[in-house]
């Protein structure tokens, strides 16, 4: 180590001010974190001295500092042209002979412990970068696959130029910095070869909800750069710290990404990159085994607790040794300055209405925003763009964030929850729509649009500016509750947002919803399928890929929503309701017609426990029960309890039970709850005998609405006539829950009546009930009535 050149390993964060938070974050992670498998790749870095002796030359820093005190960085012209003529003149001034020469033996030293002169990326690293309330994500350049010392001192003086590149100059400004405060390093680190594997970048914490329990990792083919540029939709897994901490599978939920391109090594003997296309079998397959992503979560989950924050990292795959490394750490500067503000609030976006769907891709920012599309194919068309109007381009980089920050929305054609894009509409507090593949096509420039990020992992793009409303809860004032408060909750996309709500647990989970929405086969096409038509196998396979089989398919899918739903509310419970689809629904998914009957009214047809003990059904009811088990068993979330829908006599609940049994869920076993859905008369009117198998009721008040007064729900003739507040129908609730109250057993109630009626929930408290599980967003209104609040 000398005044201009330090090598990693001998740096610590305390060398900040000296080579920047990228290098500095690297060297704490090679001297403190090595020996507890955090694996980073060596290399140098130059000092914060060298670039200010260099900037000192011929008075070319009194230059910079006085071109920049005159600029307005608004005006994106005069920021272009002042970042060119800053630029040019920084690439014009030849770097120190004191510098020069303390690269040259540095890369002579390096490429001896490397037994041959290596490749690497030559990367900035700013005094101002990577602080825990500012990324300064990609503003100045990085540079991969560079060659000999020419290459090095080369790339080394594009990297001091980028330091008042267009977009640096005004991220600065925009985040109160001096431009004459930042110093520049640069970092030479040697390359891992994950242009023969793949990389990405990964997260210690849920980027949307800011839901801590998981590590979310996002990953590509090829050299990072693709996805940290949004070029690629990558594949995106969510790993459970705790699962991983106590050595169970670990992995909550898979998403395939496209993946079309990646970016490799050129052919040109001085280095470079270029970019291809992915061939079509490795875009259908994942990047990462689960070996793969518990050894990443593992190293995320050291780098986390030793900085004590959550953290941002990139990393790769190498492709000869198949080791997995760090090539950068810094801290999360959304999710975490949020918690950092002070006072716990909630504010839930919610569209009044929706119009004709435009685009989807990946949702970020759960907030909604609305405004006049303008389509952007390039920077020179940045005028275009105007305060409130929203965003819709191919992709974005660093350049683009002066019109960003004017956007009430961004919409791109590319990119996955970790890209550019993604990163600065977090840190701007506006929605972003990302990997829509077709944005720029179906959206027409100057119409106006809806951005919602307010429904899930999916966003959706609509026509029209729609009314939508804020709801914001201030959650340090909510009053004890006077009961269980639980939630219905059947999308997995959700759980992570919906846990932060005051709760008490899942109340239904529902399985119809993953089983349409992540598997979208029948389980019998899934069991038969070889013997499906070459159209049905050709959509399933679509579906399957990067999974060992069709069954393994369903399994696994199946339980990778059950898993995200019982990690968000761990360890409070999580009541599973077994699938419950109708006939016609049944039927809709892949390859169902040819399984399902035709019913004149299939809400009182083939459903709930009815099929899990028919003998043409009990296979495909096997697959939840594996589902279930394994997620409870092997991942160990044990929080999990099952309910059974629509038991029509007691002979079909000592059925069920039974079957369940066979198939390895036993009440009792592992603590396993199963409870029944009191939702007929037959359920309350033997109510006492019902409870002598199950460990509780949950009350679905709208089967039980439906068939205490004999009405179709679905029938618009007399859907005036369903009222869960009619006497009959609260006398049966009365009875069910007193026979619960006089058994010790569980007794709560998981239908839409006490979401839409304020005064049944208040009677329902009166009778007693243990819980209420009600939508997402009347939770906190409901909680606060009935603790007198409000």
């Amino acid at each position: 180590m000398n005044q201009y050149i330090a090598w990693l390993h001998e740096l610590g964060m305390d060398d900040l001010p000296r080579v920047g938070g990228k290098n500095a974050s690297l060297g704490e992670m090679i001297s403190n974190l090595s020996s507890a498998g955090v694996s980073v790749p060596g290399g140098f870095a130059t000092t914060a001295t060298a670039f200010q002796e260099f900037l000192d030359q011929s008075g070319l820093k009194r230059r910079i500092d006085a071109e920049l005190s005159r600029l307005n960085v608004e005006d994106v012209h005069a920021l272009a042209a002042t970042g060119k003529r800053v630029r040019n003149w920084v690439m014009q001034t030849p770097f120190t002979e004191g510098l020069q020469r303390a690269v040259t033996e540095a890369w002579a030293e390096l490429t001896q412990r490397n037994g041959r002169e290596p490749e690497v990326a030559v990367r900035s690293s700013a005094t101002a970068e990577d602080l825990p309330d500012a990324s300064f994500a990609g503003q100045q350049e990085t540079f991969l696959n560079v060659r000999g010392l020419n290459g090095v001192l080369e790339r080394m003086h594009e990297v001091f130029a980028s330091l008042y590149n267009d977009r640096a100059i005004a991220y600065r400004v925009h985040q109160g910095f001096e431009h004459e405060a930042v110093s520049l390093s640069a970092g030479v680190q040697v390359m891992v070869r994950s242009d023969l594997a793949c990389s990405g970048v990964m997260f210690s914490l849920d980027t949307e909800s800011g839901f801590d329990q998981v590590v979310f990792i996002t990953a590509s083919w090829g050299l990072g750069e693709t996805v940290v540029q949004g070029a690629v939709n990558p594949d995106e897994f969510y790993v459970y710290k705790p699962a991983l901490r106590a050595g169970k599978p670990a992995v909550l939920r898979r998403t395939r990404g496209s993946k079309a391109i990646k970016m490799v090594y050129g052919d040109d003997v001085s280095g470079g990159v270029e970019t291809v296309d992915v061939a079509a079998a490795d875009q259908m397959t994942f990047c990462l085994t689960d070996d793969d992503l518990e050894e990443l979560a593992r190293q995320a989950l050291v780098i986390e607790e030793h900085y004590g924050r959550p953290m941002d990292i990139e990393w790769a795959k190498d492709g000869p040794t198949g080791q997995l490394l760090i090539v950068q750490a810094r801290p999360e500067t959304v999710k975490s300055r949020d918690g950092a503000s002070g006072g716990q609030s909630l504010e839930r976006y919610q569209l009044e209405s929706k119009g004709a769907l435009v685009c989807e891709g990946r949702s970020i920012g759960n907030r909604i925003g609305a405004g006049t599309a303008r389509v952007i194919n390039s920077l020179s068309e940045m005028d275009k763009v105007q305060t409130g109007d929203v965003l819709v381009t191919d992709m974005t980089d660093p350049d683009w964030e002066p019109i960003m920050k004017r956007a009430a929305a961004i919409v791109t054609n590319r990119g996955g929850r970790t890209c550019h894009a993604a990163i600065i509409a977090r840190e701007l507090g506006i929605p972003a729509v990302v990997g829509c593949r077709d944005a720029t096509q179906v959206i027409a420039d100057g119409s106006e649009v809806t951005v919602s990020c307010a429904e899930g992992e999916t966003g959706y793009v609509y026509d029209g500016k729609l009314e939508f409303r804020v709801q914001q809860d201030d959650l340090d004032t909510m009053p004890p509750a006077p009961l269980k408060i639980m939630m219905n909750v059947a999308n997995p996309d959700r759980a992570f947002d919906f846990c932060m709500i005051p709760n008490a647990g899942v109340g239904l989970a529902r399985l119809e919803f993953i089983i349409n929405r992540m598997i979208g086969v029948h389980p019998k096409a899934a069991l038969d399928y070889a013997r499906q038509s070459p159209e049905i196998r050709t959509e399933i396979d679509q579906r399957m890929g990067g999974y060992p089989g069709p069954v393994e398919f369903y399994i696994q899918r199946l339980a990778e929503g059950i898993a995200t739903i019982a990690a968000a509310f761990a360890p409070k419970p999580v009541i599973v309701r077994l699938s419950d689809f109708k006939s016609n629904e049944y039927a809709n998914l892949i390859g169902g017609a040819n399984y399902e009957p035709h019913e004149e009214n299939p809400m009182l047809g083939f459903r709930g426990a009815s099929r899990y003990v028919s003998e043409g059904f009990r296979d495909c009811f096997e697959l939840e029960c594996k589902a279930l088990r394994y997620v409870r068993e092997s991942m160990g979330l044990t929080n999990i309890w099952a309910m059974v829908p629509f038991v029509r006599t007691l002979d079909e609940g000592r059925a069920v039970l039974s079957v369940m049994r066979e198939f390895g869920l036993e009440q009792g076993v592992h603590d396993l709850r199963v409870i029944m859905m009191c939702e007929l008369p037959s359920n309350v009117m033997l109510a006492d005998e019902f409870l002598e198998m199950f460990d509780g009721f949950s009350i679905g008040s709208n089967d039980m609405t439906q068939l205490t007064l004999g009405l179709d729900r679905d029938s618009a003739e007399i859907a005036h006539l369903f009222d869960e507040r009619d006497p009959a129908v609260m006398k049966m609730l009365a009875m069910a829950i007193r026979a619960c109250l006089d058994r010790g057993k569980y007794i709560g109630i998981c239908g839409q009546g006490p979401s839409d009626h304020p005064e049944l929930a208040e009677w329902l408290l009166d009778q007693g009930i243990e819980s209420m599980s009600l939508n997402p967003d009347t939770v906190v209104e409901t909680w606060l009535r009935l603790a007198g609040g409000r």
